[in-house]
């Protein structure tokens, strides 16, 4: 390995079906902009729907994954930030308050971090961990709508948050793989906000926007308005679905289906009629083109409506004027978008990675998104070196010129 002056930032997506990791640096050209250096993709065969199934497959697949993107950045890697999938993610609101004690009366960061606290303090089951606070806005004395009270005059702070928990016993085996793989989660955060950051615009995140990143076993949403972490979920449905879905109505085998679904799926108006065939091991398979394109459209019309339900809970549903953006594998699936647009009435695009240097087209594909916001929030957050002890607070997580203050569980 070529010697590192600075430190590389790391980003990996623990998925269903793959292991993706991306590594950035500075550009030596532009310090002011970051340019990817390395990358590298590992088939994952030790999960099911996000969650761990067989800790020595993941740990393979993570070093697997590691060591590619070694190889093409040209640099050591024992760091990275890691996403934590799964539908056993869920998120709550709460609410902190705290009083003003100094003298003045002038509100600190001290004081900030006091009432953020005082919202971690709710009632979890034993099983539950929190791994990330979103403060949505702030209250003084009554004034409401406050997104920075530091340096403001006040008696009684206040501050909405949205808070992010796991299984514990998910957290500790994605602790495991990580020590197997010898390589330290520098921080664990939801997939989604990877995501997001690598694809939202700051309009998009201020107008609100529902960001879908549906990968093979799990749809990551999150809902973002007025620049503000209103919503995330984790839905135990992906693409692996569809291909079970064809298996089954085309009695064939799965990895003719999945074939199937990765040639020749389409919907709406991007469906062909005719015949579609698939050539496995010298074999030619033929199926009807209209069949896939009913069956494809039956599994992603279940998964739109089950996203709906989830903006039904938070009164979202058709009143996101940001719309849809959609990233993760099944992105790639001609006529999502469309679709979308039709069961969520919400104006829907297929998200695009930020303008990056370096070998932004290797990963350019929607299913990279969370791997390259995970390198994203690696280079903008601080490293910590406390042992599994909750969420800490990190200013400025939701991009460069985001406004939203995040809190981080880190090893």
């Amino acid at each position: 390995m070529r010697e590192q002056h600075t430190s590389p930032f790391v980003g990996l997506d623990i998925g269903t079906s793959a292991i993706r990791c991306v590594v950035g640096m500075p550009d030596h050209n532009d310090n002011s902009q970051l340019a990817i250096i390395g990358h590298g993709i590992v088939r994952n065969a030790g999960m099911r729907k996000g969650v761990i199934t067989h800790l020595e497959d993941v740990a393979s697949a993570i070093d697997q994954a590691i060591r590619k993107a070694e190889q093409v950045a040209g640099v050591s890697i024992d760091h990275a930030t890691v996403n934590v999938n799964g539908a056993h993610v869920s998120g709550i609101n709460s609410r902190g308050v705290v009083a003003i004690s100094s003298a003045n009366k002038e509100i600190t960061e001290s004081d900030r971090e006091r009432v953020e606290e005082a919202a971690t303090i709710i009632k979890l089951p034993p099983n539950r961990e929190i791994i990330q606070i979103f403060a949505k806005n702030y209250r003084i004395d009554g004034q409401d709508n406050i997104k920075d009270p530091v340096g403001m005059q006040g008696i009684r702070l206040e501050v909405d948050t949205h808070i992010i928990t796991a299984l514990l016993s998910n957290l500790k085996n994605l602790d495991l793989v990580m020590q197997r793989a010898n390589v330290r989660p520098k921080r664990y955060t939801v997939s989604s906000l990877g995501a997001a950051e690598a694809v939202l615009t700051r309009q998009q995140k201020e107008a609100g926007t529902l960001l879908l990143d549906i990968g093979a076993g799990t749809t990551n949403i999150l809902v973002v308005e007025d620049d503000e972490i209103q919503h995330i979920g984790v839905l135990p449905i992906g693409s692996n679905l569809l291909t079970h879905d064809l298996a089954i109505c085309l009695k064939t085998d799965l990895d003719i289906a999945e074939k199937v679904k990765i040639e020749h799926a389409k919907l709406g108006s991007k469906a062909k009629g005719g015949t579609v065939n698939v050539n496995i091991n010298k074999k030619t398979h033929s199926f009807d083109a209209e069949e896939v394109t009913a069956i494809s459209e039956a599994r992603v019309d279940e998964l739109f409506e089950l996203v709906d339900k989830e903006l039904k809970k938070i009164k979202r549903s058709q009143k996101l004027p940001g719309g849809v953006v959609i990233v993760g594998g099944m992105a790639r699936l001609p006529g999502i978008a469309e679709l979308a647009r039709d069961k969520l009435q919400l104006a829907a695009r297929i998200g695009k990675i930020h303008k990056l240097n370096g070998l932004i087209d290797s990963v350019a594909d929607p299913s990279y998104a969370t791997a390259v916001g995970l390198m994203m929030l690696d280079m903008m957050l601080p490293s910590s070196n406390s042992a599994h002890q909750g969420p800490s607070t990190t200013q400025n997580v939701f991009g460069a010129l985001g406004g939203i203050w995040g809190k981080f569980k880190r090893n």
